[in-house]
Protein backbone atom coordinates (compact mmCIF):
# COMPACT_ATOMS: atom_id res chain seq x y z
CA UNK A 1 0.00 0.00 0.00
CA UNK A 2 2.79 2.83 0.87
CA UNK A 3 4.71 1.78 -2.54
CA UNK A 4 1.38 2.31 -4.34
CA UNK A 5 1.16 5.83 -2.34
CA UNK A 6 5.09 6.57 -3.49
CA UNK A 7 4.34 5.15 -6.74
CA UNK A 8 1.08 7.65 -7.65
CA UNK A 9 3.30 10.78 -5.59
CA UNK A 10 6.11 10.04 -8.79
CA UNK A 11 3.22 9.80 -11.10
CA UNK A 12 1.80 13.18 -10.26
CA UNK A 13 5.26 14.99 -10.01
CA UNK A 14 5.95 13.57 -13.57
CA UNK A 15 3.10 15.20 -14.76
CA UNK A 16 3.52 18.49 -12.98
CA UNK A 17 6.85 18.56 -14.76
CA UNK A 18 5.47 17.73 -18.02
CA UNK A 19 2.57 20.62 -17.63
CA UNK A 20 5.59 23.13 -16.71
CA UNK A 21 7.99 22.00 -19.31
CA UNK A 22 5.17 21.91 -21.60
CA UNK A 23 4.15 25.60 -20.30
CA UNK A 24 7.63 26.55 -20.92
CA UNK A 25 7.59 25.79 -24.72
CA UNK A 26 4.26 27.42 -25.11
CA UNK A 27 5.57 30.61 -24.03
CA UNK A 28 8.94 30.24 -26.05
CA UNK A 29 7.16 29.43 -28.92
CA UNK A 30 4.00 32.08 -28.77
CA UNK A 31 4.20 36.39 -28.59
CA UNK A 32 2.03 36.40 -25.37
CA UNK A 33 2.69 40.11 -24.31
CA UNK A 34 -0.32 41.02 -26.16
CA UNK A 35 -2.56 43.74 -24.05
CA UNK A 36 -6.63 43.63 -23.61
CA UNK A 37 -6.39 47.42 -23.03
CA UNK A 38 -4.49 48.22 -26.26
CA UNK A 39 -7.79 46.40 -27.92
CA UNK A 40 -10.02 48.36 -25.76
CA UNK A 41 -8.69 51.58 -26.26
CA UNK A 42 -8.08 50.36 -30.47
CA UNK A 43 -11.94 49.94 -30.45
CA UNK A 44 -12.66 53.29 -28.56
CA UNK A 45 -10.54 55.31 -31.75
CA UNK A 46 -12.63 53.66 -34.31
CA UNK A 47 -15.58 54.30 -32.68
CA UNK A 48 -14.88 57.68 -32.11
CA UNK A 49 -13.66 57.95 -35.71
CA UNK A 50 -16.58 56.17 -37.38
CA UNK A 51 -18.71 58.70 -35.37
CA UNK A 52 -16.76 61.64 -37.16
CA UNK A 53 -17.10 60.01 -40.63
CA UNK A 54 -20.54 59.80 -40.30
CA UNK A 55 -20.82 63.24 -38.81
CA UNK A 56 -19.12 64.50 -42.07
CA UNK A 57 -20.79 62.22 -45.09
CA UNK A 58 -23.96 61.99 -43.48
CA UNK A 59 -24.51 64.72 -40.90
CA UNK A 60 -22.53 67.56 -42.82
CA UNK A 61 -23.64 67.14 -46.15
CA UNK A 62 -26.94 65.91 -45.99
CA UNK A 63 -29.14 63.10 -44.93
CA UNK A 64 -28.68 59.51 -44.85
CA UNK A 65 -31.17 58.44 -47.46
CA UNK A 66 -29.94 61.58 -49.63
CA UNK A 67 -26.13 59.84 -49.69
CA UNK A 68 -26.81 56.47 -50.24
CA UNK A 69 -26.58 55.84 -53.77
CA UNK A 70 -23.48 58.04 -53.54
CA UNK A 71 -21.81 56.12 -50.78
CA UNK A 72 -22.02 53.27 -53.38
CA UNK A 73 -20.91 54.55 -56.33
CA UNK A 74 -19.05 57.54 -54.79
CA UNK A 75 -19.66 59.97 -57.66
CA UNK A 76 -19.09 63.06 -55.43
CA UNK A 77 -16.62 60.75 -53.01
CA UNK A 78 -13.82 61.86 -55.87
CA UNK A 79 -15.10 65.24 -57.21
CA UNK A 80 -13.42 66.79 -54.14
CA UNK A 81 -9.86 66.39 -53.22
CA UNK A 82 -10.59 67.69 -49.59
CA UNK A 83 -13.47 65.45 -49.17
CA UNK A 84 -11.81 62.14 -49.10
CA UNK A 85 -8.75 63.45 -48.04
CA UNK A 86 -10.73 63.97 -44.73
CA UNK A 87 -11.96 59.72 -44.80
CA UNK A 88 -8.16 59.63 -45.19
CA UNK A 89 -7.11 61.68 -42.69
CA UNK A 90 -9.80 59.99 -40.00
CA UNK A 91 -8.56 56.62 -40.42
CA UNK A 92 -5.47 57.17 -40.70
CA UNK A 93 -5.52 58.82 -37.04
CA UNK A 94 -7.40 55.92 -36.04
CA UNK A 95 -4.71 53.20 -37.44
CA UNK A 96 -1.73 55.58 -36.14
CA UNK A 97 -3.15 55.86 -32.72
CA UNK A 98 -3.97 52.57 -32.39
CA UNK A 99 -0.75 51.28 -33.67
CA UNK A 100 1.12 53.77 -31.05
CA UNK A 101 -0.99 52.26 -28.10
CA UNK A 102 -0.64 48.93 -28.82
CA UNK A 103 3.39 49.24 -29.01
CA UNK A 104 2.96 51.27 -25.74
CA UNK A 105 1.13 48.71 -23.43
CA UNK A 106 2.58 45.49 -25.30
CA UNK A 107 5.86 46.87 -23.91
CA UNK A 108 4.68 47.60 -20.85
CA UNK A 109 3.39 44.41 -20.47
CA UNK A 110 6.19 42.72 -21.75
CA UNK A 111 9.02 44.65 -19.23
CA UNK A 112 6.46 43.81 -15.97
CA UNK A 113 6.57 39.68 -17.26
CA UNK A 114 9.70 40.16 -17.74
CA UNK A 115 9.78 38.86 -21.32
CA UNK A 116 11.49 40.10 -24.48
CA UNK A 117 9.85 42.29 -26.63
CA UNK A 118 11.37 41.42 -29.84
CA UNK A 119 12.91 38.05 -30.85
CA UNK A 120 12.16 35.24 -33.61
CA UNK A 121 8.46 34.82 -32.18
CA UNK A 122 7.85 38.23 -32.50
CA UNK A 123 9.22 38.78 -35.93
CA UNK A 124 7.11 35.58 -36.98
CA UNK A 125 4.09 36.74 -35.88
CA UNK A 126 4.61 40.47 -37.37
CA UNK A 127 5.46 38.52 -40.72
CA UNK A 128 2.48 36.55 -40.87
CA UNK A 129 0.62 39.60 -39.54
CA UNK A 130 1.61 42.14 -42.13
CA UNK A 131 1.46 39.68 -45.34
CA UNK A 132 -2.45 39.32 -45.60
CA UNK A 133 -2.58 43.15 -44.00
CA UNK A 134 -0.43 44.67 -46.74
CA UNK A 135 -1.84 42.94 -49.92
CA UNK A 136 -5.79 43.84 -48.16
CA UNK A 137 -4.41 47.66 -48.09
CA UNK A 138 -2.96 47.15 -51.89
CA UNK A 139 -6.38 45.96 -52.46
CA UNK A 140 -8.29 48.36 -51.08
CA UNK A 141 -6.09 51.08 -52.47
CA UNK A 142 -6.70 49.67 -55.96
CA UNK A 143 -10.90 49.60 -55.41
CA UNK A 144 -10.62 53.48 -54.56
CA UNK A 145 -8.97 53.50 -57.59
CA UNK A 146 -11.74 52.21 -59.77
CA UNK A 147 -14.13 54.16 -57.24
CA UNK A 148 -15.62 50.35 -55.90
CA UNK A 149 -16.39 52.96 -52.30
CA UNK A 150 -18.63 50.23 -51.57
CA UNK A 151 -16.17 47.20 -51.38
CA UNK A 152 -13.52 48.87 -49.29
CA UNK A 153 -15.02 48.77 -45.67
CA UNK A 154 -16.10 45.08 -46.17
CA UNK A 155 -12.42 44.08 -47.92
CA UNK A 156 -10.55 45.72 -44.82
CA UNK A 157 -12.72 43.49 -42.56
CA UNK A 158 -12.15 40.62 -44.41
CA UNK A 159 -8.19 40.75 -45.17
CA UNK A 160 -7.90 41.95 -41.74
CA UNK A 161 -9.48 39.13 -40.04
CA UNK A 162 -7.55 36.54 -41.92
CA UNK A 163 -4.45 38.30 -41.01
CA UNK A 164 -5.41 38.26 -37.40
CA UNK A 165 -5.59 33.90 -38.19
CA UNK A 166 -2.50 34.02 -39.68
CA UNK A 167 -0.78 35.27 -36.97
CA UNK A 168 -2.70 33.22 -34.60
CA UNK A 169 0.05 30.74 -35.20
CA UNK A 170 2.80 32.61 -33.07
CA UNK A 171 0.19 33.81 -30.16
CA UNK A 172 -2.54 33.13 -28.48
CA UNK A 173 -4.94 30.99 -29.99
CA UNK A 174 -7.97 33.24 -28.81
CA UNK A 175 -7.22 35.91 -32.11
CA UNK A 176 -8.27 33.17 -34.16
CA UNK A 177 -11.74 33.07 -33.39
CA UNK A 178 -11.63 37.33 -33.53
CA UNK A 179 -10.13 36.71 -36.55
CA UNK A 180 -13.14 34.44 -37.72
CA UNK A 181 -15.27 36.92 -36.51
CA UNK A 182 -13.53 39.59 -38.44
CA UNK A 183 -14.08 37.30 -41.89
CA UNK A 184 -17.94 36.62 -41.08
CA UNK A 185 -18.56 40.14 -40.45
CA UNK A 186 -16.93 41.23 -43.97
CA UNK A 187 -18.81 38.78 -45.42
CA UNK A 188 -22.08 39.60 -44.32
CA UNK A 189 -20.84 43.50 -45.07
CA UNK A 190 -20.40 42.53 -48.16
CA UNK A 191 -23.67 41.43 -48.67
CA UNK A 192 -24.82 44.43 -47.36
CA UNK A 193 -22.81 46.65 -49.76
CA UNK A 194 -23.65 50.69 -48.67
CA UNK A 195 -23.65 50.22 -45.13
CA UNK A 196 -19.90 49.70 -44.75
CA UNK A 197 -19.26 52.12 -42.26
CA UNK A 198 -21.89 50.78 -40.07
CA UNK A 199 -20.20 47.13 -39.99
CA UNK A 200 -16.72 48.99 -40.19
CA UNK A 201 -17.46 50.81 -36.86
CA UNK A 202 -18.55 46.91 -35.54
CA UNK A 203 -16.01 44.96 -36.70
CA UNK A 204 -13.06 47.28 -35.50
CA UNK A 205 -14.51 49.69 -33.04
CA UNK A 206 -17.24 47.07 -30.84
CA UNK A 207 -15.46 43.55 -31.59
CA UNK A 208 -12.05 45.19 -30.54
CA UNK A 209 -13.57 46.50 -27.51
CA UNK A 210 -15.29 42.67 -26.37
CA UNK A 211 -12.29 41.09 -27.32
CA UNK A 212 -9.89 43.87 -25.30
CA UNK A 213 -12.39 42.80 -22.26
CA UNK A 214 -12.32 39.31 -22.83
CA UNK A 215 -8.25 39.07 -22.95
CA UNK A 216 -7.71 41.41 -19.96
CA UNK A 217 -10.21 39.31 -18.04
CA UNK A 218 -8.56 36.23 -19.35
CA UNK A 219 -4.92 36.68 -19.34
CA UNK A 220 -3.99 40.26 -17.17
CA UNK A 221 -6.85 40.59 -14.51
CA UNK A 222 -5.19 37.87 -11.94
CA UNK A 223 -1.58 39.26 -12.59
CA UNK A 224 -2.79 43.10 -11.98
CA UNK A 225 -4.33 42.11 -8.71
CA UNK A 226 -1.44 40.49 -7.90
CA UNK A 227 1.03 43.74 -8.82
CA UNK A 228 -1.66 45.80 -6.90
Amino acid sequence: MHYKVICMNKNGDYIDQLHEIRGLMERSSRFISLSGWSGILAGCYALIGAWFARWYYFGHLGTYMDRFNELISGPDFFSDPGFYGFFVLDAGLVVSFSLITGIILTIRRAKRKGQRIWDRVAQRMLINLAIPLVTGGVFCLLLLHHRLIGLIAPSMLLFYGLSLINASKYTIHDLKYFGLAQVLLGLVAMYFIGHGLLFWALGFGLFHILYGFYMWFKYERESANISA
